[in-house]
């Protein structure tokens, strides 16, 4: 679950992510200053809460991290309004520290690589990765699905050449890490860095 907000640019509106829309037509249900948002499949993909300020303050800009209680005001106003759902709280990092366990040859590609990445608390995501300095042994940085990269970038479980990919390996660029390299390639970790902790990004 992705929270974005952005007075400046937005207006005074909580956006909350909750599903991969898949690209697919929108429906929007409106009941005084809460909006639930269905993708064609009627599966929930967001919310929307204007004059969210009146409730809460946000602190950030961009994606932003909520508390228990402030999700739990969320909840009531979703009641309020009429809606069955909840938003359920998941504090859990989704950029992290990953381990590449595995790199081979992608079946149909002669630049790609399929990886089994450790990504800590016995999670392994097979990741299909573009980079040409990827490989076994490597400590790197995830980016989950469900992760909002620091340019807005939702990742997502996808597709690349008929395999499946759960997440993207990032580059110190798409992290907007200050002075990322300009040569291409993922972000190479120490070795001592711990698997499956919380990595801190930049801002675009």
């Amino acid at each position: 679950m992705i929270f974005a907000y952005n007075k400046e640019y937005v207006s005074d509106t909580l956006m909350v992510i909750t599903e991969n829309d898949k690209g697919l037509a929108q429906t929007v249900s409106r009941v005084d200053n809460v909006a639930q948002i269905k993708n064609e499949e009627d599966t929930i993909v967001g919310w929307n809460f204007f004059a969210i300020s009146e409730i809460m303050t946000i602190e950030g800009r961009g994606q932003v991290e909520l508390t228990d209680a402030q999700v739990a005001q969320l909840n009531e106003r979703i009641a309020a309004a009429g809606f069955a759902e909840k938003l359920a709280v998941d504090h859990t990092p989704k950029i992290v520290v990953g381990y590449v366990q595995t790199c081979e040859e992608h079946p149909d590609s002669d630049h790609l690589s399929l990886t089994q990445i450790d990504v800590g608390n016995d999670e392994v995501l097979q990741i299909v990765c573009g980079a040409a300095n990827i490989r076994k042994g490597l400590k790197v940085v995830v980016a989950k699905p469900g992760a909002m990269m620091p340019d807005g970038l939702l990742i997502w479980p996808g597709t690349l050449r008929g395999v499946e990919s759960f997440g993207m390996v990032c580059s110190a660029k798409e992290l907007a890490l200050p002075d990322a390299p300009l040569k291409k390639g993922i972000l190479e970790l120490p070795q001592d860095a711990v698997v499956g902790s919380a990595f801190p990004t930049g801002k675009a």
